[in-house]
């Protein structure tokens, strides 16, 4: 069995565990993903059932059998979706923005009321104290990537479910293929929970870099966290002098 075979078998199994049965795209009709899927079961059978590694890399499992895509036809796959509960209550979906050639992307949970009303990630009290911490490291928003891991709001502002964040989260890993950033940085435990699939504390996370493919990633608090608890700021002010100093950027006040 080639490598590409055994990667899909087992990121399959990862997206069974979570809950997640069947992908759909817009070129697929439903019968032959069904015979797609009834084959894989048979080569699984034929392989055993190996448990996956606890820590496997959700861009790992993908990097050989994703196609490069641009943000536009992302943005184009994804379409007026349907694929998980999220779309019900949703006014807009919330693809991201910025510099498609970013070395930069901040990565949070999903979209709150101001970013599904007006369909643009951290817009709201959060999101202008994220803008003003992107121009305290001497850059712009347009400098930047700025998505989520879910692209609808959760009722409520609840937390997004393991099968939301899976079918959802196909479309982050794509966009982040696509740029290809020097860093990334995770914005609050849900987002780096997802990435990294690592149930540590965000307080054991952040402070130093991940490997996550092409890419160092650091975990930090969501801005919303600061509204909560000022006292977090200095720590996130760290980490973003971590960030600085890896793209080799100017830190302010050294």
């Amino acid at each position: 069995m080639d490598s590409k075979r055994e990667e899909l078998i087992k990121y399959f199994k990862q997206q069974k565990e979570l809950g997640v049965e069947f992908y759909f795209n817009k070129t697929e009709k439903a019968d032959t993903v069904h015979k797609q899927i009834e084959q894989l079961k048979e080569t699984n059978k034929s392989a055993g059932d190996t448990e996956m590694p606890k820590n496997t890399n959700q861009m790992n499992l993908l990097d050989s059998t994703a196609e490069k895509m641009t943000l536009d036809e992302i943005s184009e796959e994804i379409g007026d979706c349907t694929r998980c509960k999220l779309h019900e209550g949703r006014t807009n979906i919330v693809f991201g923005e910025g510099n498609a050639n970013a070395r930069l992307v901040f990565v949070g949970e999903g979209p709150g009321r101001d970013e599904d009303e007006q369909g643009r990630p951290f817009v709201g009290r959060a999101g202008k104290l994220l803008t003003k911490i992107i121009h305290a490291m001497g850059l712009q928003r347009t400098d930047v990537f700025i998505c989520n891991v879910v692209k609808c709001r959760p009722p409520d502002n609840r937390n997004p479910e393991a099968d939301e964040m899976t079918t959802c989260g196909q479309f982050l890993t794509k966009q982040l293929i696509s740029i290809n950033p020097e860093v990334i940085v995770c914005l609050g435990s849900i987002a780096s929970k997802y990435l990294l699939n690592h149930k540590g504390s965000l307080g054991s996370l952040r402070g130093k870099f991940h490997d996550y493919q092409n890419s160092k990633l650091l975990v930090t608090y969501h801005p919303a966290a600061l509204l909560r608890n000022p006292n977090f700021k200095k720590p996130l002010w760290e980490d973003m002098k971590i960030v600085l100093k890896e793209l080799q950027l100017p830190v302010p006040g050294d």
